[in-house]
């Protein structure tokens, strides 16, 4: 970002006016603001003041989308050529089954897109401005350059601006530029400096910690810093998912697969003499055997129903093939700030009178207590330690949280440990005066005066800095010089703490006679050092460990220290260096390329430089995951081949940006989703497996009845009956095949293995051969026995009981084909019964019969069915056990 956005209305170089010449530039009186007219007029100019939405494609090109794939084309030529050649049912029968599969795709990708619309929120709903001399509050987007907003601790800033008024305002703006830690705001100008140094500047989305703030806005909606971003985000091309790939190659070889099919029949009808009118048919009947029409049917069943079961447990999925990819992840870069951590600062250490004690608890909850290092609660003992920090402070908690700066939070709530009340305090002995924390002083002083007339002096600040203004320290007999060995003690005690990754504040008292004189610091008595955290998310650690076991790498990427980062990787078991956004800078892409294998951790990071790392990944062949919350991670989200942004804290532009969306904010969400990824691809090569045996098999069928000289064995109705409403059900039972016990302990699956690899192909083509043998088979035996209608209807009924019976072994993939295992999946059970008493239907019920063109079969010719078709289970039975002993 190059701040070109936030001056495009109130001209180049804002930060660096005073206030007083942009206020001169916008023409307006920060005392009175604009006036009612003069708003309405620049409303009508510059327009609302929200951010574009993306550009959408139109509803009937995405319904169009779901026929763009090599299944559905092939198909569709199918459905003309049957209408051509006069076969209206046919024709009528494919383009049916098609536009049923495209209502259904869409129809769940639209749901899915509703879901995420009703969990986006405005960035703002209201904003307090100043127009026509009086204060008021209006819609956030109703805002104009040069209106006067007014700001307090805790308020979202709605627009961009410039400061006019600050006193003692604290930003925090990590959703803007990563940085964690709120920034010091000033009305100041400043040089030509970047966006993250810009201290007389707001901007929009960011959030004051703390203070009062006024400012003279200068953009509004896509012209600010965030519609900058956005508007980057309005284009480029996303990665296609692994699934989009696989099933890509697969129509492919499908076509390919139909192609030779229809130009071997061709070749076989054209010798025997068949009329062109008989081939036209046989070739539209291999065409639709060739496709499993119920395949895209059922996947978007699968992915929908994956959605879901996401949605359930906290995740909404914008786009099906989402969840697949998921599955498929090898590597996931994660925020730190509110993913793996809590985003709540958290005192974990107080070091007072030469003794280090633990605080427990976590987070803005007051319940914990400060312990010694033997378990005992010493909290009530540490009141006088504590005290400073809970006086020299503007943070405030609530019945929902907090106002004001995060770590201000932490020490209030560190003095509700102990027993204090830091609201009572702040009434019993009020601020007199006092002397704002300051990026250049580094401390933060406040001024009481008490009962007796003497000054209290209060102060917290870097430890370092205090050390220069303290001349004692307080010891287990009281306060004592603050010697050299003592403040070694102390530097030790800073440096120990600082090395776990904590944030190291220092607290100080003094107390002088007369009234305060908040223009210098007396000498001062150190009276505590605290060490503060953004916890990891107890989630995470577990989310963590399951990660490692199912094989795929969590890489933290951060704009926070480099210490900070680490001792958050380290407490997490993230393994790797820790390489900061400086030291990346440095490296060309062929030196990432070579190093990021062994990084873990990236800190100090740049928005660019997380979408480097993205690419780096991707160009290594790993799938990336890449989760987020702020605007930083926007870029890097629509890189990644799957973004997951943050539903409670993350910004518009990082969900827009992403392809799901967590509702609860929790890194172990995705690990779950990771599972179900998983599970589904499993369920998808059993369904595949399954229908394309079916296929394989209608092919071969259809082929040697026509090299042995026999009829048709199914006609195209039959094998549409077949592909859809025969293997439907049992397919869409194994798309909700229960995942595996084992599925998080085996590492992620090659992104370039194919959906049937050589031995699923190998058992697909042996299965299709077994029904094809024995349905021509029994047809010719059948039609020396009984007459050609019955033998047919045999035919078609022993090829659908195939089916079922070779269901139990696509469910069972390279498991164990037999066991309890295989009762464990009850809807397919009764998707099995389902099926069987549809078939028993087609072949029994008038009006069926005359549909498929069957007949009755008595007992004992359905037993002769049954008993052919369990051939299909007892030679996949028999390979087992050769390939068993072979071993």
């Amino acid at each position: 970002m190059d701040g070109r956005a936030t001056t495009a209305v109130a001209g180049e170089g804002v930060h660096e006016l005073a206030a007083e010449a942009v206020a001169a530039r916008l023409g307006v009186d920060p005392a009175t603001g604009l006036s009612g007219a003069e708003a309405a007029a620049r409303a009508a100019e510059h327009g609302p003041n929200r951010l574009a939405e993306p550009a959408r494609r139109p509803e009937w090109l995405k319904f169009l989308d779901q026929f763009r794939n090599w299944l559905i084309g092939i198909l569709l030529i199918a459905a003309v050529v049957a209408a051509v050649i006069g076969d209206i049912k046919d024709a009528v029968v494919i383009t049916v089954v098609l536009q049923i599969n495209a209502v259904l795709g869409y129809l769940q990708e639209r749901r899915a897109e509703r879901s995420l619309e009703a969990l986006r929120r405005m960035l703002v709903p209201t904003a307090r401005v100043r127009r026509d001399g009086a204060d008021r509050e209006i819609e956030a987007q109703a805002l104009v350059p040069g209106d006067v907003v007014l700001l307090e601790a805790g308020d979202r800033v709605p627009a961009d601006g410039r400061l006019t008024v600050a006193e003692s305002v604290e930003v925090a703006e990590a959703a803007l530029t990563g940085e964690s830690q709120p920034v010091v705001k000033s009305v100041g100008p400043t040089g030509p400096v970047p966006l993250a140094e810009r201290t007389g500047m707001l901007f929009m989305n960011t959030a004051l910690t703390r203070g009062r703030a006024e400012m003279i806005v200068t953009a509004t909606g896509m012209r600010t810093e965030l519609g900058a971003i956005a508007e980057a985000l309005r284009t480029g091309a996303e990665p296609p998912s692994p699934l989009q790939v696989q099933l890509d190659s697969l129509g492919r070889r499908l076509a390919l697969l139909s192609g030779v099919a229809v130009a071997a029949y061709a070749l076989v009808a054209l010798v025997r003499g068949e009329g062109l009118g008989d081939l036209a048919l046989r070739a539209v009947a291999l065409a639709v055997a060739a496709i499993p029409e119920g395949l895209p049917a059922v996947l978007a069943l699968t992915l929908a129903l994956g959605v879901h079961r996401m949605a359930r447990r906290g995740a909404i999925v914008k786009r099906l093939a989402s969840v697949e990819s998921l599955g498929s992840a090898t590597v996931v870069c994660s925020d730190k700030t509110g993913t793996l951590t809590l985003n709540e600062m958290t005192v974990r250490s107080l070091w007072t009178a030469g003794r280090l004690y633990d605080v427990t608890g976590e987070g803005y909850d007051t319940r914990g207590a400060v312990r010694d290092s033997a378990g005992t609660d010493r909290s009530e003992e540490l009141r006088d330690a504590v005290l400073p920090f809970a006086l020299c402070n503007d943070a405030r908690l609530t019945e929902d949280g907090f106002v004001g700066d995060p770590t201000e939070a932490a020490l209030v709530v560190l003095a509700a440990k102990t027993g204090m009340d830091a609201d009572g305090l702040r009434a019993e002995l009020p601020r007199a005066a006092e002397l704002p924390f300051d990026a250049a002083t580094k401390y933060m002083a406040t001024f009481h005066t008490e009962p007796d007339g003497r000054t209290r002096v209060h102060v917290k600040g870097a430890v370092d800095v205090l050390l220069e203004h303290c001349a004692e320290v307080v010891t287990g007999e009281g306060a004592a010089e603050l010697d050299d060995g003592r403040r070694a003690e102390v530097r030790a005690v800073t440096s120990r703490l600082g090395g776990a990754g904590l944030r190291v504040l220092g607290a100080a008292t003094a107390v002088v006679d007369g009234p305060p004189a908040p223009s210098r610091l007396p000498a001062l008595t150190l009276v505590s050092v605290a060490g503060i955290a953004d916890p990891p998310r107890p989630q995470a650690r577990d989310a963590m460990a399951l990660c490692r076991s199912a094989g795929v790498e969590v890489k933290m990427i951060t704009g926070d220290h480099a210490d900070t980062a680490a001792a958050i990787a380290r407490e997490l078991d993230i393994r790797g260096a820790v390489v900061t956004g400086a030291e990346l800078a440095e490296m060309t892409e062929e030196q990432l390329a070579e190093r990021i294998e062994g990084i873990g951790v990236f800190a100090r990071v740049a928005p660019e430089h997380k979408v480097t790392i993205v690419r780096a990944l991707t160009g290594r062949g790993h799938i990336v995951a890449m989760t987020g919350d702020g605007v930083n991670d926007a870029a890097a989200l629509r890189a990644a081949h799957i973004g997951v942004a943050m539903g409670r804290t993350g910004t518009d532009v990082a969900k827009e940006a992403a392809d799901v969306v967590l509702t609860d904010d929790d890194f172990s969400t995705i690990v779950r989703a990771v599972r179900e990824g998983r599970a589904i691809y499993d369920n998808i090569v059993k369904f595949v497996r399954f229908q394309l045996s079916t296929n394989v098999g209608a092919i071969l069928t259809l082929l040697g009845a026509s090299l042995a000289g026999l009829p048709a064995p199914l006609t195209a109705a039959q094998l549409l009956w077949i592909n859809i409403i025969m293997d439907g059900p049992p397919a869409m039972a194994l798309a909700v095949d229960p995942a595996r016990d084992d599925v998080m302990r085996h590492p992620p699956r090659d992104p370039d293995e194919r959906i049937l690899d050589a031995r699923r192909l190998l058992a697909v083509t042996r299965a299709g051969a077994v029904m094809a043998l024995g349905t021509v088979g029994l047809l010719a035996l059948a039609r020396e026995r009984v007459a050609t209608d019955t033998a047919l209807t045999m035919a078609f009924t022993t090829f659908v009981l195939f089916q079922l019976v070779n269901s139990l072994s696509a469910r069972a993939d390279d498991g164990p084909l037999l066991g309890r295992h295989q009762l464990r999946n009850r809807t397919l059970w009764l998707c099995l019964a389902g099926v069987l008493a549809v078939q028993v239907a087609a072949v029994h019920v008038p009006w069926m019969r005359s549909v498929f063109g069957t007949v009755p079969l008595d007992a004992a010719q359905w037993a002769v069915c049954a008993a052919t078709a369990s051939t299909v289970l007892l030679v996949e039975l028999a390979v087992r056990a050769l390939r068993r002993g072979a071993r």
